[in-house]
């Protein structure tokens, strides 16, 4: 069975982490969840209020940590998915995040990035000559790291799909499985 890890923390938005980790489970894969520590993550919840000029946050549930960043074997994973929030500004200073990060970007293996995920690998110059989708506000924050920003909720560069956070989730949903189920010859999605 082919096996994604989803690398995230603390602050992580929930739907971003949720629905890709429930996605690929119900297309046939394991997934198992990495973290600083073992401790479960506390998701957080992020809504638009229109008496607001930036999304409000509140905290969500937490998510069960499977395996330490530092413990992490990727040749044990087929997939990486990197969810949004607040977690990724934090977790791309990690050494064992960008081991992990680089890992799947030089071995060409499928790479899920939503919403504010792309911070993670652009810190570390993989986004550049690229393409992907991102939060809009981070836009230009991509763009200095070399991406081409696409405005769309299933933006595909090869092994890399993105979308722009949680309301694209139904078409990026289905392609993130297409681009998966391509990776491992198999046709489940």
């Amino acid at each position: 069975m082919p096996r994604a890890l989803l690398l995230t923390g603390d602050a992580a938005e929930e739907l971003d982490t949720m629905y890709p980790y429930y996605r690929v489970q119900e297309g046939g894969w394991e997934v198992d969840v990495s973290s600083r520590t073992t401790r479960p993550v506390q998701l957080v919840i992020h809504e638009f209020d229109p008496d607001s000029d930036a999304y409000v946050e509140k905290n969500g549930r937490k998510l069960p940590v499977d395996v330490p960043w530092a413990e992490v074997d990727v040749e044990r994973y087929d997939a990486l998915i990197i969810p949004g929030g607040r977690a990724p500004e934090w977790i791309r200073v990690d050494a064992d995040v960008r081991r992990i990060t680089e890992h799947f970007f030089a071995r060409d293996l499928p790479i899920a990035l939503v919403c504010h995920g792309a911070q993670v690998p652009a810190v570390y110059g993989l986004l550049k000559g690229r393409s992907t989708a991102c939060f809009p506000p981070i836009t230009g924050d991509m763009e200095n790291a070399g991406t081409t920003v696409v405005d769309a909720p299933d933006v595909v560069d090869g092994n890399l799909v993105s979308c722009r956070g949680w309301p694209d989730m139904p078409q990026f949903g289905r392609v993130m499985m297409e681009v998966f189920s391509k990776s491992i010859g198999s046709g489940s999605a």
